[in-house]
């Protein structure tokens, strides 16, 4: 009988984390550098899903130009890991694991 509880936890926990994962899909988060010169969005799967990159920010260089990229880019993965986090927490929460397990 114990067995079989545990089965439809874990059944119960797939159909969870398929959940879970549609919404990371579709859900998501802008970076932004040089005061919003450069912004970068980013899915929660982290997938980059559209850069803006704003004329004025055109005349300062192809070096700062990259730099602002990079630093939107690393902005909007960062928030988006934030994101899978918290949605991890929430699906882990009611199953007794110790943190960071998963």
């Amino acid at each position: 009988m114990q067995n079989k509880k545990m089965l439809q936890q874990l059944q119960q926990m797939q159909a969870r984390m398929a959940k879970m994962q549609e919404e990371l899909d579709e859900a998501t988060v802008t970076g932004t550098a040089g005061g919003g010169a450069v912004s970068v969005t980013v899915n929660g799967q982290q997938k980059v899903m559209s850069v803006s990159i704003e004329p004025d920010a055109l005349e300062e260089g192809a070096e700062l130009l990259a730099d602002m990229v990079l630093a939107a880019v690393n902005d909007a993965m960062d928030k988006s890991r934030e994101l899978a986090a918290q949605q991890m927490g929430q699906l882990t929460a009611g199953l007794g694991l110790p943190p960071g397990l998963l």
